[in-house]
């Protein structure tokens, strides 16, 4: 049975997140992946399952080993959703910095 999963429960794992940020930098084997945690293989292969039925990551097929990559369509949608929170914050942290600074220039 292949479950769809939420995108937002598979990157509240942090070692899912953990395993976004490797493939990041570049396609790695499930094997080099599970390198980099002090667990076992078996768990970070669940790991790359869920990943990969969120379609965050994509397999491919090289020789022997299943390489995974990030899957940019899906991180831009992530990106987007979460883009309207980013210019939200950022409008209250320069608002509380201009007030600081005029706070500041009358105390002086």
């Amino acid at each position: 049975m292949n479950l769809r999963r939420d995108v937002f429960q598979a990157i509240a794992d942090p070692t899912r997140r953990a395993i976004l940020m490797l493939l990041a930098a570049q396609s790695m084997s499930a094997g080099a992946i599970a390198a980099n945690f002090d667990t076992a293989r078996p768990t970070v292969s669940k790991h790359l399952q869920i990943l990969t039925e969120c379609e965050l990551l994509k397999q491919e097929q090289n020789g022997r080993e299943i390489y995974y990559h990030l899957n940019p369509h899906k991180m831009k949608e992530i990106a987007d959703f979460i883009e309207p929170f980013r210019q939200m914050w950022d409008e209250r942290f320069n608002k509380l910095e201009a007030i600081m600074k005029n706070y500041q220039s009358k105390n002086k």
